[in-house]
């Protein structure tokens, strides 16, 4: 009952980074550098007691009533229309809808425009009404001047630049409404049910088979899985799903290979995708079995016979590097979070077999990882790899498992993104400013 305890605590710390990850990314798209609060839409649903984001595309929020039930929708313009300008800066208005996607009304949220004329278009009776009526999709698709939407006498341009901004912001998201694209199943997806279910018969198959088959197996994961298919789990991927959702339609295949790299090392205590998925593995392990060290090994009865010997290193060297992937791991929980301007991909070597598009930066960690297993084997995996410090986190041990340090780690990682997500809103606005 101990292990199961906590491998389901394993579980729950992953599933409760994700959805912080996921609450303060909605947030932020919503919300905005400046929330909406529920008093604003009052006007419109006097019962409304709170406001829900919504994880969808369309980037606004539900209207909550007394009862916990969904009165209307709210959208606003801002971001998504930062470049429609009024007279003197931009204005984000919100646009409010009711049960059955139709407006219910229009009403300025903030300005950084002249604020004597943001106050004439506020209480001019007829403006701010003009869409009163129309479905989010009708909205998107009026013709300003035929539907005699007009300025606003003394603030002419700041006015339009919110009729065009309320057109502009609808067009956006209105297919959303309709329904998510369908499921798209391609070589890609169909290559890698291929590799899993290879993977599968070398993690449980007979070992006679395993021995014979690894080495040609491993050059198969290089060359199809690295340079042609070029689908790795890596912290940008992750980091992404996190914030943005999975993509079940666009790129089941991957979605199917991540889903088996947590669950069955959780379940089975195989590390599935690390020893048998991940081409840069591979590709370390084929140069340490080719290219490593070699050195003359005594034997117990007193002979010696050649064979590898890797680089020994400190202990203190050793407790330090495996720090590492920790360290990486808190960075990208923390870039996640803040939408730091910092591509993680340049933090994993993953992205280096995507030769076209690859960085500097992952191609020098590419490199220096396939370098270093020439002297100690699966170095990067070791001490660099924060993807598979997470993979690894979740596997089970059996009946020795304990919590230990990794647990307790992790634990610390679920209090930053605990923190993170409650004080998103003046962190962002820091990263902003130094940035």
């Amino acid at each position: 009952m101990k292990q199961v305890l906590l491998q389901l605590y394993r579980l729950v710390v992953v599933g409760v980074i994700a959805w912080l990850i996921r609450d303060v990314a909605v947030r932020q798209r919503t919300h905005g550098d400046s929330p909406i609060v529920v008093d604003e839409v009052k006007v419109f649903f006097p019962e409304a007691v709170g406001l829900r984001p919504d994880d969808s595309a369309r980037d606004g929020l539900f209207v909550i009533g007394r009862a916990g039930g969904e009165l209307g929708y709210v959208v606003r313009t801002q971001p998504q229309c930062r470049d429609i300008l009024g007279y003197a800066g931009v204005t984000d208005a919100l646009v409010v809808l009711d049960r059955d996607w139709k407006i219910v009304g229009v009403k300025i949220h903030s300005s950084e425009d002249t604020q004597d004329y943001v106050k004439n278009i506020a209480i001019d009776r007829r403006f701010l009404k003009k869409w009163n009526g129309l479905t989010w999709g009708a909205a998107a698709d009026l013709d300003l001047a035929k539907a005699g939407i007009e300025g606003v006498s003394g603030a002419t341009m700041t006015s339009m630049a919110i009729a065009r901004s309320v057109k502009a912001r609808l067009q956006m998201n209105r297919n959303e409404i309709v329904g998510r694209p369908e499921l798209q199943v391609g070589w890609r997806d169909v290559g890698m049910l291929v590799v899993l279910a290879l993977a599968a018969l070398l993690a449980f198959g007979p070992s006679e088979w395993r021995h014979r088959w690894k080495r040609p197996y491993q050059v198969l994961l290089v060359v199809y899985v690295g340079f042609v298919a070029g689908d790795l789990i890596a912290m940008k991927s992750l980091a992404g799903w996190a914030r943005s959702g999975v993509p079940w339609s666009t790129a089941p295949g991957l979605v199917l290979l991540t889903a088996a790299a947590l669950v069955v090392p959780w379940a089975t205590r195989k590390p599935i995708y690390c020893h048998q998925i991940c081409p840069h593995g591979a590709a370390q392990e084929l140069i340490w079995q080719i290219a490593g060290a070699r050195a003359v090994r005594p034997q117990p009865d007193g002979s010696a016979r050649a064979g590898r010997a890797p680089l020994m290193l400190p202990s203190g060297a050793v407790h330090g590097l495996e720090i590492l992937p920790f360290g990486l791991l808190l960075l990208g929980l923390t870039v996640a979070m803040l939408a730091v301007p910092l591509d993680l991909a340049g933090l994993e070597p993953f992205a280096a077999y995507v030769v076209r598009s690859a960085g500097w930066a992952t191609l020098t960690i590419a490199a220096v990882g396939l370098v270093a297993s020439f002297f100690v084997p699966q170095a990067y995996c070791r001490f660099g790899c924060p993807t598979g410090a997470l993979l690894n986190f979740v596997r089970a041990r059996g009946a020795s498992d304990r919590f230990s340090r990794r647990d307790g780690a992790a634990l610390l990682l679920v209090a930053v993104a605990v923190a993170l997500n409650w004080n998103y809103l003046p962190l962002l606005t820091w990263v902003k400013g130094v940035a």
